[in-house]
Parts: structure tokens; sequence; C-alpha cells
């Protein structure tokens, strides 16, 4: 890690990483401002633990690295896939499916960008 960057990760949220990528994707390559207007504008779950992440980022990148707020940019926002739990249901007729409860990883990552 830079001197001129600050991350924060999020581990084994209970959500699958299709759905968190969805919610990831349009703040990649954004101002921090403008990244958590989109954040709080969306209507999505995990809409509000990535807003979360990128506000701890944001933190470390004030009190950690002395960053100026101001020039941070989303570099990264990437999504992972952690474990999956799997559990029986019951069918008709004595027979069994299975669920899948997906967990997801996210990490952002923030950059100083001096033309800002």
């Amino acid at each position: 890690m830079y001197m001129n960057q600050a991350r924060a990760s999020l581990n084994m949220l209970r959500i699958s990483p299709y759905k968190l990528n969805e919610v990831a994707k349009p703040i990649r390559k954004k101002p921090v401002a403008e990244a958590i207007a989109l954040l709080k504008g969306m209507k999505k779950r995990s809409a509000h633990d990535v807003y979360k992440t990128l506000i701890s980022a944001v933190a470390n990148a004030k009190n950690n690295f002395d960053l100026d707020v101001d020039q941070l940019v989303v570099t990264e926002a990437t999504v992972g896939r952690a474990i999956i739990l799997r559990r029986m249901d019951i069918k008709g007729r004595s027979r069994m499916g299975r669920i899948t409860k997906p967990f997801s990883h996210l990490r952002v990552v923030l950059t100083v960008d001096p033309n800002l």
C-alpha cells in the first residue's frame, strides 16, 4: 500500500457477490463526494454496506495518512467470493433440495488525485 492510498474492507457480508458488485460498480473511478451521493440515492439493500465501507476508507485516509479528503478518488471497489453455506430444503414427496447462502468480501481503495 502506497502513502497516497487508503483502504477499508468488509468481510463476510451476507449477500451474493453479484448483487454487491451491482452496487460497487458505479462508484469506481469517481470522486468520493460523487460516490457518496450515488450510494445515498440507491435503493438497494447492500448500498448501505458499501456506503459504510467507503466512509471508513475516507476516515482511514484522513486520520492515518493525513490525506486531503476533497482530492480522494475511489480507485478500486472490488468484490470477492467468500464461503457459501449450504442448507437442506425438504420438497414434496420427501425429496431434498439445496439452498445456497453466499457471503462476499468488499474492498475499497482510495487514492489522491491532484487534478481535483
